[in-house]
């Protein structure tokens, strides 16, 4: 059992019967029901998805003296820098404001900083490197809109900048030609949630304005808006459900080769790209580049149009993933041995540091420490000089960049969002650091999260539950954050199997409800550490899922926990192993 608490919303059956009478298919009829949707008008707006719901890009701030600034960098022919960042986000933002700039005829290069060398976001030294190129238009994507003493230098040298940006702002702005952020405190933008790739789109999109529609627009870049916004994990509500959505249309077109043969590798299983195929296959293969300093590998995978040099650029690309999970894991390892050694009464934020540890994981591992422990935690690794580097991640209500703000005299430098940041230290400042956050979320946390799982509904008919409903559930995509995948359970089933898989690391089961078999996988887990044993009574809480395998399809339940049955509804505790 993972979850203390197990919440079942529920569902208005008058409201669903009402959509089924609407023909719509029963099971997306208790679903959207489950989630809120009361008319037939509204689930149809919800499902459209209409263009209509993507706001006018010059409701940015500035977008009217970023468009006049790049506009007359493309009509002089002057060379354009475009400055990203090294994830996933920023690589889709610099290969779609690249694409775009090229096919107006622009002078153009990308230039993503060195995850280990220079760090996030835009830097001096860089800017040298691109004057000494004939750069006089720096466009950023993903980054900038901290950059204030960069901006001044850039002024100096006889560059001028463009930020696009969706981080948090710190005191004061750069001051560019243009400065184009949601979060700026002065802008009026409706939706503070775009992704650096969604900010990026907006400037083509004003750009474009009276020449290309942003239907027209997401057709030709919405791939990259897509799995830019999905692997940022930004909220799947309102535009970004737009953009994510006709974003995958464009995706599963499979026009650009090195996207196409990504996916080849990664998702040969599926015939259609999904939000979770996004998530957990290409972003993490596209990610690896970056974390293991080979930036450019996803750049040209992104960008690249011979079916050749696509076949070879992925396949380094899914061995660099290859060696970035063994350097995780080795992380990981040595995180959880000193997760020990915490206090005793191992509360508050965790943060571990440690000399030699690769930067380019951390994040993942701070998210992996962060789940486990239901802290936030802080990855730190020290390099040879005394300099800390780390990445940051929150858990439950507690605001990260906001911490971090309350220690910023013990930084060297930091930058992100509320759920996750990264932060440069020195090495004699890190204990002060642990102190200042613990004491922080002692402030501002009063009651620690305790484990808990929302579920749409209990799934009492498991006819319901054929492969032609859920494939229609599918339809309700996008999912993510913001809108979680349907998620919903039996009550009193019975484990009719269970066995571990892919070398122990997984549990695959099969669960008898009501007469009928399911087939079920629960990712990280070992049959010992259900608790459960083959012939109990049990309930489950899952995501159903059509799994598609040479051809042939089937319904399988993506277990997200399991408890033992008990008659009053109260958790039985786990059986005693020898």
């Amino acid at each position: 059992m993972k979850f203390v608490d197990w919440v079942i919303r529920g569902f208005d059956k008058d409201v669903a019967a009402a959509f089924c009478r609407n023909n719509m298919n029963p099971l997306v009829s208790v679903f959207l029901a489950s989630r809120g949707i009361t008319t037939a008008s509204e689930a149809g707006e919800f499902m459209a998805s209409d263009i209509s719901a993507v706001h006018d890009p010059f409701l940015l701030l500035d977008m009217d003296k970023a468009v006049s600034r790049v506009s007359a960098a493309i009509a002089g022919g002057e060379h354009i820098a475009v400055f990203g960042d090294y994830d996933v986000d920023g690589m889709t933002a610099s290969a779609l404001m690249a694409g775009y700039l090229r096919s107006r005829g622009a002078s153009c290069e990308i230039y993503i900083p060195g995850r280990e060398e220079e760090g996030y976001g835009v830097n001096c030294p860089a800017l040298d490197t691109l004057r000494g190129r004939g750069v006089t238009l720096v466009v950023t994507v993903d980054c900038g809109v901290t950059a204030v003493r960069e901006a001044e230098y850039a002024k100096s040298v006889g560059i001028d900048i463009v930020v696009t940006d969706h981080h948090e702002c710190k005191d004061g702005i750069p001051d560019a030609a243009a400065v184009v952020d949601p979060k700026r405190p002065d802008c009026p933008y409706p939706n503070k949630a775009l992704s650096g790739v969604g900010v990026a789109f907006k400037l083509v999109c004003a750009m474009e304005r009276g020449t290309k529609s942003a239907a027209t627009l997401l057709d030709m870049f919405g791939d990259y808006v897509a799995i830019g916004t999905i692997a940022d994990i930004m909220p799947v509500v309102g535009e970004n459900r737009v953009l994510i959505r006709r974003g995958l249309v464009a995706l599963n077109k499979k026009r650009r080769p090195g996207l196409r043969r990504l996916m080849e590798e990664a998702c040969s299983d599926r015939s259609e790209v999904n939000t979770s195929a996004v998530g957990f296959m290409l972003a993490p293969r596209l990610n690896a580049a970056g974390r293991m300093g080979r930036t450019s590998l996803s750049v040209d995978v992104l960008m690249t149009r011979d079916d050749g040099e696509a076949a070879r650029l992925t396949a380094e690309l899914c061995a660099l993933n290859a060696q970035r999970k063994r350097v995780e894991s080795e992380i990981y390892s040595q995180a959880l041995e000193m997760l020990w050694e915490r206090a005793p009464d191992g509360k508050g934020p965790i943060v571990l540091a440690r000399s030699g540890w690769f930067q380019g994981v951390l994040g993942i591992v701070a998210a992996r420490i962060a789940e486990r422990s239901m802290f936030p935690a802080v990855m730190i690794g020290v390099d040879e000089n005394g300099v800390g580097r780390g990445s940051c991640r929150s858990f439950g209500t507690f605001r990260m960049y906001s911490a971090l703000r309350t220690c910023e005299d013990l930084l060297i430098n930091y930058g992100g969002h509320e759920m996750a940041a990264g932060l440069t230290i020195p090495e004699d400042n890190i204990e002060q650091l642990r102190r200042r956050l613990r004491e922080y979320y002692d402030e501002h946390i009063k009651i620690a999260p305790i484990p808990t799982i929302y579920l749409d509904f209990e799934v009492e008919k498991p006819t319901l539950l054929t492969l032609k409903n859920v494939s229609q559930l599918e339809k309700c995509e996008p999912f993510g954050n913001g809108f979680i995948p349907p998620c919903m359970c039996f009550r009193n089933a019975r484990l009719a199997s269970l066995q571990s898989v892919g070398a122990g690391a997984h549990c695959r089961m099969k669960v008898e409800k009501g007469g009928k078999i399911f087939d079920c996988i629960f990712f990280s887990a070992t049959p010992e550490s259900t608790g459960c044993a083959v012939g109990d009574r049990i309930d489950l809480a899952f995501a159903p899922q059509v799994n598609e395998f040479r051809g042939w399809k089937n319904v399988q339940l993506h277990v997200i926990d399991i408890r033992r049955h008990t008659l009053d509804g109260l958790i039985a505790p786990p059986p005693r192993r020898k």
